[in-house]
């Protein structure tokens, strides 16, 4: 957080002409639009990818303890790795609604 504030000072001590505040808003506006999605789709992504190994690895596991109910294992970890895609694409959706509409 310090390596992005202190440009920011930096910049502030420079002298803007007084008529440039309302741009100088709306770009740190965006550039904070950015920032918030870069962090809202990195950690949706990330959760996501350790619940996909952890039911993949556990999924496994399960089949090597009963190879007989692979059929219902298989179709629990596949409907569980397509409920943890989805909360990654609406993540996604939210960013994009967060850069284009607000």
């Amino acid at each position: 957080m310090l390596c992005i504030g202190m440009p920011a000072l930096a910049a502030e001590g420079e002298g803007a002409p007084a008529d440039e505040p309302a741009q100088a808003a709306q770009d740190n506006s965006i550039g904070s639009k950015a920032i918030a999605a870069a962090i809202a789709v990195g950690l949706a992504a990330a959760g996501g990818a350790v619940g996909m190994g952890i039911a993949t690895a556990k999924s496994a596991e399960g089949i090597s303890r009963q190879p007989e109910a692979e059929g219902k294992i298989r179709t629990a970890f596949m409907l569980g790795l397509v409920f943890i895609e989805t909360a990654i694409i609406y993540a996604l959706l939210v960013v994009i609604l967060i850069i284009f509409v607000l």
